[in-house]
C-alpha cells in the first residue's frame, strides 16, 4: 500500500495580529483561488474563438459572480444538509469557514443562481450562460480535491488494495491527525493506523479531470441549447454517486437509506434525473445555442 505523504495542510502563518492569532495561508483556500483562475483563463479561451456571442471581458464577471456563489452557496448549503445541528447549536459557526464545511451541491445552486442574475442583466439566455460555464469547473473540482487530500478529510472506507493509502496519525500535523483518530474511533481500529481508499483522489479525477475531457470535447462544437448543462449534471451526479460507495459518510449523517444510501447519493440523484431530461429536451427541441453566431453555427453543420 502507499504511505499518505503527510503535507502541512498551512502553506505559512503570520503574525499574531492584534491579538486575534496568525493569519495562516492554506492550501484549501489556495486551490479555491487556483480553481477559479483555471475556470477563468477557460473560459477567455473560449469567448476569444471565432463566433463566440461572449466577450473575453464578459468572462470576468462570469467568474466573479460564481465564485460569490460557489462561496456562500456551498457553505449554506453545507449546514443545510449536512451542519444544521451545529448551526441551530452555534449559528455564529456559518461564518467560520476556515473551519471546514463546504458543499458542493450547495455550491452548484449557488452559481446557478449567481449566473442566472448575471445572464439576465447581460441579456442572455440562462439556458446559454449554464452551456457556456458547463465545460469550465472541472481543473477547479480536482484542485480542490487534492486539497481535501492534504487536508487528510474526507477519507474512503478501509480497505487492502494496494492502491489504498497508510495513514498513521502519529506522523501527521494536528489537523489532520483529528480526523484519522476520528476515523479510527469510528471503525474501532487499534492501534490506530488507518489503511483506507484515497476517495478524494478518486473524486478528483473522476468528477474533475474526466468531467472536463468529456465536457471541454463535447462543446468544442456548437450542441443544441441544454445538451451540455445536461451532460455536467451526469457526468458529476455518477461520479459523486459512484465514489460515494467507497467514501466514509459525513459522521453526523451515516447511512440514510438502506445502509449504504449517503446524503452525497440523495443529492446526486436529482442531478443525474435533471441532466438525462435536459439532454432529452436539448435533442428533440435542438435549438441551436445561443453560444455562437448563426454564421458559424451554419458552417459548422455544413
Amino acid at each position: 500500500m502507499l504511505t499518505y505523504p503527510a503535507i502541512d495542510p498551512v502553506i505559512f502563518s503570520i503574525g499574531p495580529f492584534f491579538g486575534i492569532g496568525p493569519l495562516s495561508v492554506r492550501w484549501y483556500g489556495v486551490t479555491y483561488v487556483i480553481a477559479f483562475t483555471i475556470a477563468w483563463w477557460l473560459g477567455r479561451k473560449r469567448a476569444s474563438q471565432p463566433g463566440s456571442t461572449w466577450k473575453p471581458t464578459d468572462v470576468d464577471d462570469i467568474i466573479f459572480y460564481g465564485a460569490l456563489g460557489a462561496i456562500l452557496g456551498g457553505r449554506i448549503g453545507w449546514v443545510l444538509f449536512y451542519g444544521f445541528e451545529r448551526f441551530v447549536e452555534t449559528p455564529s459557526m456559518i461564518f467560520k469557514v476556515w473551519q471546514g464545511g463546504m458543499s458542493f451541491h450547495g455550491g452548484l445552486l449557488g452559481v446557478l443562481v449567481a449566473e442566472s442574475i448575471l445572464a439576465k442583466k447581460r441579456g442572455h439566455r440562462i439556458a446559454d450562460m449554464f452551456d457556456f460555464i458547463a465545460p469550465l469547473p472541472g481543473l477547479g473540482i480536482l484542485s480542490v480535491r487534492i486539497a481535501n487530500f492534504i487536508n487528510g478529510e474526507l477519507w474512503g472506507k478501509p480497505t487492502t488494495v494496494p492502491w489504498g493509502f497508510i495513514v498513521d496519525p502519529a506522523n501527521l500535523h494536528p489537523i489532520q491527525r483529528q480526523e484519522a483518530l476520528s476515523m479510527c474511533e469510528r471503525f474501532d481500529i487499534a492501534p490506530c493506523v488507518l489503511h483506507v481508499h484515497a476517495s478524494q483522489l478518486y473524486e478528483g479525477f473522476l468528477e474533475g479531470l474526466v468531467l472536463f475531457v468529456i465536457l471541454w470535447i463535447f462543446t468544442s462544437k456548437p450542441r443544441p441549447r441544454l445538451a451540455p448543462t445536461g451532460l455536467f449534471l451526469i457526468c458529476y451526479g455518477l461520479a459523486r454517486f459512484s465514489v460515494e460507495f467507497v467514501r466514509v459518510p459525513d459522521e453526523n449523517r451515516g447511512y440514510l437509506l438502506f445502509d449504504w444510501v449517503t446524503m452525497g447519493q440523495i443529492l446526486s440523484t436529482p442531478m443525474i434525473i435533471v441532466g438525462i431530461v435536459l439532454m432529452v429536451i436539448a435533442y428533440r427541441r435542438n435549438e441551436p445555442s445561443g453560444n455562437v453566431v448563426l454564421e458559424k453555427r451554419i458552417a459548422d453543420s455544413g
